[in-house]
């Protein structure tokens, strides 16, 4: 199997890389940003055209955290409705017959029953702090849905839960929240701060999931004849905020005082995905929080001292 992986130097992208590299019959195909801009439709079409892939990973997008989606609304709907709607429709026309989309779990409404099931998209309004990213994230699973069922091809999609691993964007203001946390407790036991600033109360709860596991949840639904249209892959089980700033700052060996800002949003009140369905094809994760936090950690380490930091 020819495999493209678009994306491949992101956080998710690597670990896709990671675990179809040593696959047996699997070949890859990466382009870099520099190679191939995927924003741009003529660049998509011609390289699939030329490439025809076998089947199609869709890890490219543009993310990050509550601050950066609040921040740049444009670029994040924009962005990723393009690619979204590049790659797919280019796939297509170059004869792909596999293409697996990465959705996320800001699809589901704000205020979704906990756990979410996949039936519960569109159900009722998103959170505002990403609606934009989510929007084209949802415009990117009916973009799959459709063509698969139109043109027969087997085109779906999985909605992973909050992702953390090697590879993260570590940004002080637009990473996600764990790799945010990993940075500034390990900043401030360095400088032997007293005491770190974190937003929120502490209160909302999510799922948290390592990205090999991601990615091994990914290479078990292509082995799959008949995919469901989307699915969602996540641990099964959530904690509050404040229970994963305070296991990371455990891992780094953070021992000052923890100081919350609740004129700062939490965003959605909890985010827990429903995994029976996955789990009732044959898939569960591999690794706890704590040893995900752990792995997570020492290749930041890794990272810092080599120069290759995201963010």
């Amino acid at each position: 199997m020819k495999l493209y992986i678009a994306g491949h130097q992101g956080m998710f992208g690597s670990a896709l890389v990671r675990r179809f590299r040593p696959a047996p019959g699997v070949t890859l195909l990466v382009r870099g940003r520099e190679a191939l801009d995927l924003t741009s439709q003529a660049a998509t079409a011609e390289f699939l055209a030329a490439e025809r892939p076998d089947a199609v990973i869709v890890a490219a997008a543009r993310v990050g955290g509550i601050h950066a989606n609040h921040t740049y609304p444009a670029e994040f709907i924009y962005d990723n409705l393009v690619i979204a709607t590049n790659l797919v429709h280019a796939a297509w026309r170059a004869g792909v017959k596999r293409l697996l989309f990465l959705g996320s779990s800001c699809v589901y409404p704000r205020l979704a029953p906990q756990p979410m099931t996949e039936d519960c998209l569109l159900t009722s309004p998103l959170e505002p702090t990403n609606e934009a990213y989510a929007v084209a994230k949802i415009a990117g699973m009916k973009l799959c849905q459709y063509y698969r069922r139109q043109y027969g091809v087997t085109y779906h999609s999985v909605m992973p839960t909050n992702l953390y691993g090697p590879g993260d964007n570590y940004h002080p203001e637009d990473s996600h929240v764990l790799p945010a946390l990993l940075r500034r407790f390990h900043e401030a036991r360095e400088a032997g701060r007293p005491e770190v600033g974190v937003w929120g109360t502490g209160a909302a709860r999510r799922d948290f999931l390592y990205v090999d596991d991601a990615a091994d949840a990914c290479a078990h639904l292509l082995d799959l004849a008949d995919p469901p249209d989307w699915i969602n892959i996540g641990t099964g089980t959530d904690v509050t905020i404040r229970e994963v700033t305070e296991m990371v700052a455990a891992v780094v060996g953070y021992r000052g005082r923890i100081v919350w800002d609740p004129t700062r949003p939490d965003g959605t009140p909890r985010k827990l995905m429903d995994g029976t369905k996955l789990r009732a094809l044959g898939w569960k994760p591999k690794f706890s929080l704590r040893e995900g936090i752990e792995k997570t950690y020492a290749s930041f380490l890794a990272e810092k001292a080599a120069g290759t930091l995201r963010g």
